[in-house]
């Protein structure tokens, strides 16, 4: 068994917003802090191309160049990055939590999981190849970027239709793809759709194909009754067919939603005692980077008291 001298006080497993705030809040606050990665720091940040609606920058900035402010910020405050690190289990132990990585395991006393999700893909053929270069997961990030173009919403949820609506702010016009015969949103945003000028819908259809040559020209639709296909000049297409959580590595351990999110309570404690869950894995109802960051706060206020009146007490 491991002595104390070898115990973080936090470990912060994804280095999104959610977690590279909440390791900037733990090393200020002098907790001894390793914050653990899978791939580079920054999280669906990083990939967005602008970033238009984070305060502080009237001009916008960059996704990738946030992502890094951020990181940097961390490093400054002594937070430990491990990048490319990751984690496929924890564990409960005596005093504490085991994070176990391939050949690696570290032990703490308190974590705090921000894994994130990443939107599902259809895999259909331009889905990858146009990503960035007109398709896109979030409205609200790449939206401004379409103003008085046309666009493509692929979906019929909530998000779907929230989305769509929004676009509308800019495009001037806005088909709405959806496999079924009718949109599975709220009525209330239903009824907004359809007192949409701008809005069309496309219903018993599915996108088979997005072209174009440097960037998105248009897309295939396929309609599921009679099978007929037919292109639409579109300069975007929007995906909002569901988001996965990066969740698989605690799905043994902790209370997840059906949808496999992670469930807390309004201090973003976990089922499971002293450890927390922050930004886009959590169960919430936005996901943004503002939003993000301010649940990343928490969650380090959460474990720091935590330690106060738990851990430190029983050592």
């Amino acid at each position: 068994m491991n002595n104390s001298n070898d115990f973080y006080d936090l470990i912060i497993i994804g280095g999104g917003p959610a977690g590279l705030t909440a390791g900037i809040y733990a090393a200020r606050a002098k907790l001894k802090t390793l914050l653990l990665e899978k791939g580079l720091p920054g999280g669906q940040i990083a990939t967005t191309e602008y970033v238009e609606n984070y305060p502080g920058f009237p001009l916008g900035i960059s996704g990738r160049e946030l992502a890094q402010k951020m990181e940097e910020q961390s490093k400054r405050f002594g937070v430990e990055i491990l990048t490319f690190s990751e984690v496929n289990s924890l564990k409960i132990i005596a005093k504490g939590f085991e994070i176990k990585l391939d050949g690696n395991s570290y032990f703490t006393k308190t974590v705090i999981i921000a894994t994130g999700a990443y939107p599902a893909k259809l895999n259909i053929p331009g889905e990858k190849e146009f990503t960035g270069r007109g398709v896109s997961y979030c409205a609200t990030c790449d939206g401004a970027f379409f103003k008085d173009k046309k666009v493509a919403v692929i979906g019929g949820g909530n998000a779907a239709i929230e989305e769509a609506l929004f676009l509308t702010r800019f495009a001037s016009k806005v088909f709405i793809v959806h496999r079924r015969n009718q949109l599975r949103a709220d009525k209330i945003f239903q009824e907004r759709v359809f007192n949409n000028e701008k809005i069309e819908l496309i219903l018993d259809s599915e996108i088979k194909e997005i072209i174009g040559e440097s960037k998105v020209e248009g897309c295939i639709v396929r309609n599921k009754k009679n099978g007929d296909e037919k292109r639409l000049t579109v300069d975007g297409v929007f995906f909002y067919v569901g988001n996965i959580p990066n969740t698989n590595f605690v799905k043994d351990v902790l209370k997840l939603n059906k949808k496999g999110y992670i469930i807390t309570n309004s201090e973003l404690q976990t089922s499971l005692p002293g450890v927390f869950a922050a930004g886009d894995v959590r169960e919430n109802k936005i996901k943004q980077v503002a939003a993000a960051v301010g649940e990343g706060v928490l969650a380090e206020i959460s474990a720091q008291k935590y330690l106060e009146d738990t851990w430190r007490e029983n050592s």
